[in-house]
């Protein structure tokens, strides 16, 4: 499994890049939510990446942040009809907030809006995703009205990512409140989410 490619950006398009890594030039498709993210052609960049393994081709999907890697995958798992291509769709129309925010309070109007998304797969969304998301998306979509400090951005982003790795959403809260306890209020996401990760083993 290729978790993240880092190297040079040679090409970027809205919605495909081409990054060299020592030689290697890999193509990853991509959301426009990642390409307003990418650095300058020829800079550094980091790409989070999902590998989808077809019959006739492996095709590389990169993602600027975590938490719109962790979406896709839940998409793409958990949603009856939703493949990759929809996905993309899905976080190139709405940042990651605004779509965990629509799923939490059954806004199927805007995400019907979305390229390639319905409204009976708007529906299908709201209804497979709305128990994986939980109070952790209502609770962010409240919280969207006004920013979040530093402190509770890191615990949202580290419960939504326990979500996406199957925890229940009232599970992942408490996971992550232990973690910082254990660790400090300055812990980072990655940080909070490995060490909720081992008291759950």
């Amino acid at each position: 499994m290729i978790t993240f490619l880092q190297g040079r950006l040679v090409e970027a398009l809205p919605t495909q890049v081409t990054v060299e890594v020592h030689g290697l030039g890999y193509e990853v498709l991509i959301p426009l939510s990642s390409f307003d993210k990418l650095p300058a052609i020829g800079g550094e960049v980091r790409l989070l990446t999902h590998l989808s393994i077809r019959e006739d081709a492996h095709v590389l999907y990169g993602f600027m942040t975590a938490a719109e890697r962790d979406l896709f995958r839940l998409m793409i798992a958990h949603v009856t009809g939703i493949g990759p291509k929809i996905a993309l769709n899905v976080l190139s129309g709405m940042n990651p907030t605004s779509f965990r925010g629509a799923v939490a309070n059954n806004d199927v109007k805007a995400l019907s809006r979305i390229s390639g998304v319905g409204k009976k797969t708007a529906e299908r969304i709201v209804v497979e995703l709305r128990d994986k998301l939980g109070p952790a998306a209502a609770w962010e979509a409240s919280s969207a009205q006004h920013a979040l400090s530093a402190e509770d951005q890191r615990i949202n982003d580290a419960a939504l990512a326990l979500v996406a790795l199957g925890f229940k959403p009232a599970e992942a809260h408490t996971a992550v409140r232990a973690a910082q306890t254990l660790l400090g209020k300055q812990a980072t996401v990655e940080e909070l989410v490995r060490a909720a990760l081992k008291q759950g083993t």
